[in-house]
């Protein structure tokens, strides 16, 4: 193809019909500019019913655990929409895990999120997966830890929305821990 072009084939007796148009613009090409697809899906689906096509998932791949063990466990948010979704949290802090009811298994606070609100998005049908760790301890102090006795023990999460558990945005498992 370079060959044509470069011997003027297109260009012979000044016929001008096989040449290819050469076109002068009077304005530069432009990105088009887009917008954000969970704006264009928040449209149709008025806010207090977001949560609906939403799942949350908890889940370890053992029941027991030997005293020490580290206990692995994987959280699960998905939209089981075909379009984007987004759900709008208490701040920008966007789900948290629990172990018997005390936040990251510590007894004290541990942060104080800001309060401005955050939001939790999800393009169509997307699943969000991530894999925590409890080291089978509970923080007491800021800087002192106690091991979990044996027995059954309880690992829950929730999307940091409004009334989580209401709406479904929550799950637990229970894990026994033996010596």
């Amino acid at each position: 193809m370079r060959r044509i072009y470069e011997s003027n084939a297109l260009h012979r007796d000044d016929e001008e019909a096989h040449a290819p148009s050469e076109k002068e613009r009077t304005t530069k090409l432009q990105a088009l500019r887009s917008v954000p697809s969970s704006t264009l899906s928040d449209l149709p689906i008025p806010r207090r019913l977001r949560h609906l096509p939403v799942s949350v998932g908890v889940e370890t791949p053992d029941d027991e655990y030997e005293v020490g063990e580290p206990v692995p466990f994987t959280v699960t948010i998905r939209n089981r929409l075909p379009l984007p979704i987004s759900l709008p949290t208490v701040s920008p802090l966007l789900w948290e895990w629990t172990v018997d009811g005390n936040v990251e298994a510590a007894e004290v606070p541990i942060r104080d999120p800001p309060d401005e609100a955050g939001q939790l998005s999800f393009d169509r049908g997307e699943r969000k997966e991530f894999r925590k760790r409890w080291d089978q301890l509970f923080r007491v102090s800021e800087r002192e830890w106690e091991p979990a006795a044996a027995g059954n023990h309880t690992i829950g999460v929730a999307v940091n929305a409004t009334d989580a558990e209401n709406r479904g945005l929550t799950d637990e498992t229970t894990v026994r821990i033996v010596r």
